[in-house]
């Protein structure tokens, strides 16, 4: 293998510098004999290379002048492993290459490496250390920490670690490495043991980290807020780089709150975000049906001179689609035909969503023509985006149909459709048609993903079958798809239901083991499941857990613990709740506030129960006839039935509609009133 040489090294424009005070240097480490090497692999001996032309190349050993022959033949000699005295073979050697510089050593230790053999590249490294022939030791680690990452050999990484102190540039190897294997908690783990030992991290392992989170589509709120509080103890100064990638991953994890307010301090210290941040938030903001805000960050990027090109449009059509605007979807088309911006895939899906959705069913066909005439052939994307607008509306029963238009046009289902084919049937409680379309999906060679096991796990749970949901959460495993945050969510929800809390608490420690952080959804279901079970005390020490790790409690967790208090009485606990509630300025849902109004009716509390009246009228939260039927209920259980009808006029004047139960109340209080009377 040919090996390219690395020029000399420039000479120093401060020679007056110590090498100590570089900032990627640390101080030459003291002399010390080489630790074994901990690799399992060992290296091939030029006997075997040369014997079978098949095995991996051997490195080339001459470097103009320099012949390393004679020393690679020493280094993959057996030696004793309790040996710690110097041969004198060893010690000829150390003279003979004692004035090579630095950047030779280099290069033989990157040959070394992309041929594998990292027992010599090893041995190599020890033999320059031992004999103090190469100062840049860090840089000799870092090199063989990344070869053997790149080799997915990561856990070989740390081993090596061990043996040696590590330095900024060893520090930053291992991040790079955890980052680009998804493992981010060993990555933040090792950024503040760097900090610990008075090396502060650089904004390139936070970027490196981010990209990595954002590549692979684990984004999560939790992970990003404890990366950015990191990001902070390290009083790292925000640049233009870190801040797109905080931008993005926020907007990728869809707290685009977040993102919008880290795109404002971005522009706020005079930088410009580049046109992939601003998609990525203009998308997010789409989805979430914001137009006029996805409108202005549209016009902003044209404004800035930055030319649109077929994503962004796409962004903002996503807004239009959300939103049902048919007439600004096909208005901003006929912008891209004007500015000469090609269409793509994702344009027309996103047409055909918004022509289904208004019920124009003939002019979503006249698309997929178009779509044949031009370059751009319906594919199985465009497909799926019609089933889903199917699902959506109810009319699951045209899957059939679609897969079989599908097929007369020539396109194959891929893994996308058969997804949205599953969940269109376990929606509506077909379960058996939806395991036949994971029959069919493996029968035409595509193997199940992440999505496919949790949309079957999960309709199998909300079905009530239970067992057969922990059945596929297993067949899962075997099949070597690993379980993500969303599959640990499920199946704790479906454990808690069925109160096997020490199933619960093996999850959580899978979780932990496998990188992953509890998210919003976790902590909701776990306080929900708590809640419900009557464990408040675990429902609370999960909020407390939530607050610590940085995450704010969402209006659905604050409402599953006023809902589980109140449906056990405990008024008390629940209106602590409900103070907590609005300290973290959230608003309590509807449900929330009616089981607020129950849990005062059942302590015969009923002034606090009209107080909460109050509250939902204070606060635009329509009251409705669970509402009035409970506060009707309430004031039986006091006693007062004479100001039931007062109640029961109340809802009728505010347009709710009584049902049975609301008239059955009335009815008891006019009669116990009426026998009041004639006694």
């Amino acid at each position: 293998m040919n090996c390219f040489l690395l020029s000399p090294p420039l000479p120093s424009l401060h020679p007056h510098l110590p090498l100590s005070s570089l900032r990627f240097l640390s101080p030459l480490p003291p002399l010390r004999a080489p630790p074994p090497f901990p690799l399992s692999s060992t290296s091939p001996t030029s006997s075997s290379s040369s014997s079978n032309p098949t095995t991996t190349p051997t490195p080339t050993t001459h470097h103009h002048h320099h012949d390393f022959t004679p020393l690679l033949t020493h280094l993959t000699q057996p030696t004793s492993p309790t040996s710690t005295h110097l041969t004198t073979t060893e010690l000829t050697l150390a003279n003979t290459y004692r004035t090579i510089p630095s950047h030779y050593w280099h290069t033989l230790l990157k040959s070394l490496v992309s041929a594998s053999d990292f027992a010599t590249a090893y041995a190599l490294v020890s033999f320059l250390q031992r004999h103090r022939l190469c100062y840049s030791y860090n840089l000799l680690y870092s090199i063989l920490i990344n070869a053997l990452d790149s080799s997915d050999r990561l856990s070989e990484a740390f081993l090596l670690s061990h043996h040696q102190p590590l330095s900024p540039f060893t520090y930053n190897a291992l991040i790079s490495a955890c980052a680009r294997n998804n493992q981010f908690d060993k990555a933040l783990h090792l950024i503040t043991q760097m900090r610990h030992h008075g090396f502060p991290s650089d904004n390139a392992n936070y970027s490196l980290i981010l990209q990595s989170i954002v590549k692979t589509n684990t984004s999560d709120t939790s992970l990003l807020s404890k990366l950015y509080c990191e990001i902070e103890e390290d009083r790292i100064e925000l640049d233009a780089q870190l801040l797109n990638d905080v931008i993005v991953g926020f907007a990728k994890a869809g707290d685009v709150d977040r993102a919008l307010y880290f795109l404002a301090v971005m522009q706020g210290n005079g930088l410009s975000p580049k046109t992939a941040t601003l998609v990525s938030v203009i998308t997010e903001l789409g989805g979430l049906g914001r137009v006029e805000e996805a409108e202005g960050l549209f016009e902003e990027l044209r404004e800035g001179g930055m030319k649109p090109r077929t994503r962004a449009y796409n962004a903002v059509l996503k807004a239009y689609v959300k939103a049902g605007m048919l007439r600004d979807a096909e208005a901003i088309v006929e912008e891209m035909d004007r500015f000469g911006v090609l269409p793509d895939e994702h344009t027309f899906s996103f047409l055909i969503d918004v022509y289904t959705n208004a019920g124009r069913w003939e002019s979503a066909r006249i698309l997929l023509k178009e779509m044949e005439e031009s370059n751009v052939g319906p594919t199985s994307f465009v497909f799926s985006r019609i089933l889903a607008s199917y699902r959506d509306k109810g009319d699951w029963q045209k899957a059939f149909q679609v897969l079989k238009e599908m097929k007369s046009c020539g396109v194959k289902p891929d893994r996308y459709f058969y997804n949205v084919m599953i969940d269109a049937f376990g929606k509506y409680n077909c379960l058996d048609y939806a395991m036949d379309t994971l029959e069919r999906m493996r029968s035409d060679g595509i193997e199940p993903d992440n999505c496919t096991w949790n949309t079957l796990i999960s309709c199998h749970f909300k079905c009530g079958r239970h067992v057969r949901a922990e059945e596929l959460f297993k067949e899962m495993q075997m099949s070597g798809c690993r379980p993500c945050i969303t599959t640990y969510n499920i199946m704790i929800n479906c454990y808690g239901e069925q109160e096997k809390w020490d199933e619960v608490r093996v999850l959580l420690a899978k979780m932990k083991g496998q990188g992953l952080f509890a998210n919003v959804v976790t902590y909701t279901t776990l306080i929900d499941i708590y809640g419900r079970s009557g464990r408040f005390k675990d429902a609370v020490e999960c909020l407390e857990a939530m607050k610590a790790s940085g995450m704010k409690p969402s209006e659905a967790m604050y409402n599953a613990l006023i809902n589980a208090y109140a449906q056990r009485g405990l008024s008390d606990q629940a209106v602590n709740a409900f103070r907590l509630m609005r300290a973290d300025e959230l608003k309590p849902s509807l449900l929330a506030l009616n089981s607020l109004i129950n849990a005062f009716g059942e302590d015969r509390r009923d002034a606090e129960a009209f107080a909460v009246l109050q509250y939902m009228k204070e606060n635009d939260l329509k009251p409705d006839v669970v509402t009035y039927t409970t506060l009707m209920k309430a004031l039986i259980r006091a006693d007062k039935f004479d100001e039931v009808p007062a109640v029961y006029e109340e809802m009728l004047s505010s347009g709710c509609s009584p049902d049975r139960k609301a008239r059955s109340m009335l009815r008891s209080a006019l009669k116990y009133m009426k026998r009041m009377l004639k006694s």
